[in-house]
């Protein structure tokens, strides 16, 4: 079995090998034979290239990663797997054109892509399948489609965000948005979690917006610096983020920072590391507390343990990009076991969306509770970035709630 057990509650599923065996069964069980003659193929659209290929390529890595597992543990069916991936370079009109010719084909199942405007692109093109796993935790797909998403969703990582505030007394809060489709999905969330009555004394006293292709951000930072905000929200990802840690750094304002966990990668924390804020924190899943028994399910810290040790193995260190493709992976290669061969799009999707109690490292979960996503903003924790020991320190519980 892949990192992802499967506990008791709702519809109850065997699988071949029990999750604590899996390292076990992942060392001992003989890989199978690179000359046989049929693979199970899994299209896969990711942004290797462009502005976003960041994500793209470290959710290649953990796709790969998990591919070598699947094959060690039996693969699928009998048939070794195959993630075969295609390059959207950052576009939504290449991955129209990538996801109508997957289709054409009739795969039961594809994979991608890695931001909202690129799933949201592709989505009316699978309205009658295959199952896809679009990898952004900001689309919001209605229930029943047979479009999944990774992750606890952009909106409830905002609210747990903004529960962390609020119960730190930071109640002034500013707020800095891109004008693509990721961040008007950013903006849309963060106002409907204000709005909610426990956020009654929270205050946005700025609201400003950038383009993504924007050099400079200085004019924002000083609207932002007139309103004397407690905390600062800059919902991007990528270079974008850049450009406003740049302009928080170069303008002096010290104040606690928040953005998505988009940016959760040792690759940018490292490349930022002279203009980064002093106070930088990300609302993450629960794959941040990376199996150190704070996560408060036995099974959850065991994938988290696993997710970490493959991680190491490879000589890699795991960060948000990873967790983001790991669990929707993992679920997706047990339901492919788990049903008959021939399987069909409709079979798949209805498997997933009644699934419950599947242990992985983002939490427990529950599609009939949280359709076509599974986990909620119960799995949400807020994290601190730690530039001397180079993590993200978990200082909040579920849902954002800090920690004494």
């Amino acid at each position: 079995m892949l990192p992802g057990a499967h506990e008791g509650g709702g519809e109850v599923h065997n699988y071949r090998i029990s999750f604590v065996l899996f390292l076990l069964a992942a060392i001992t069980f003989s890989p199978l034979p690179a000359a046989c003659e049929e693979t199970f193929d899994i299209d896969v659209v990711l942004p290797l290239t462009g502005r976003t290929s960041f994500l793209g390529q470290a959710e290649q890595k953990a796709l790969q990663i998990l591919e070598r597992i699947a094959n060690k543990t039996g693969g699928i069916h009998g048939k070794p797997l195959r993630f075969i991936f295609h390059d959207d370079q950052s576009s939504p009109q290449v991955a129209v054109q990538l996801t109508s010719a997957i289709a054409a084909a009739k795969p039961p199942v594809m994979m991608g892509s890695a931001q909202v405007a690129m799933c949201n692109a592709m989505a009316p093109l699978l309205q009658n399948g295959p199952v896809t796993y679009c990898f952004s935790p900001g689309i919001h797909p209605k229930a029943g489609a047979y479009v999944f998403t990774s992750s606890v969703s952009t909106h409830d990582l905002a609210a747990a965000l903004i529960r962390y505030f609020r119960m730190k007394g930071w109640t002034k809060i500013a707020l800095m948005t891109t004008t693509d489709a990721s961040g008007q999905d950013a903006e849309r969330g963060i106002q409907e979690v204000l709005s909610r009555p426990e956020n009654a004394t929270i205050k946005l006293v700025e609201n400003v917006h950038f383009n993504p292709s924007d050099v400079s951000v200085a004019a924002q930072i000083e609207r932002i610096r007139a309103a004397t905000p407690d905390a600062f929200i800059a919902w991007t990802t990528g270079a974008p983020v850049a450009t406003v840690f740049k302009g928080v750094t170069q303008a002096g304002l010290e104040l606690p920072v928040a953005t998505t966990d988009g940016n959760m990668t040792h690759a940018q924390m490292a490349q930022y590391a002279d203009f980064l804020p002093k106070e930088l924190y990300i609302p993450a899943s629960q794959w941040a507390e990376l199996g150190r028994g704070e996560a408060g399910n036995p099974a959850v810290t065991k994938a988290q343990q696993i997710f970490a040790e493959a991680y190491k193995d490879a000589n890699l260190l795991p960060d948000a990009p990873a967790s983001l493709a790991w669990d929707p992976a993992t679920i997706l290669i047990e339901t492919l076991r788990t049903l008959p061969e021939k399987a069909g799009a409709s079979d798949i999707r209805d498997h997933i969306s009644k699934l419950q109690g599947f242990s992985g490292i983002n939490g427990v979960y529950d599609f009939p509770k949280v359709p076509q996503r599974g986990v909620g903003e119960t799995d949400a924790v807020v994290t601190r970035w730690n530039p001397a020991a180079k993590v993200w320190d978990v200082v909040s519980k579920p849902a954002g709630i800090p920690k004494p």
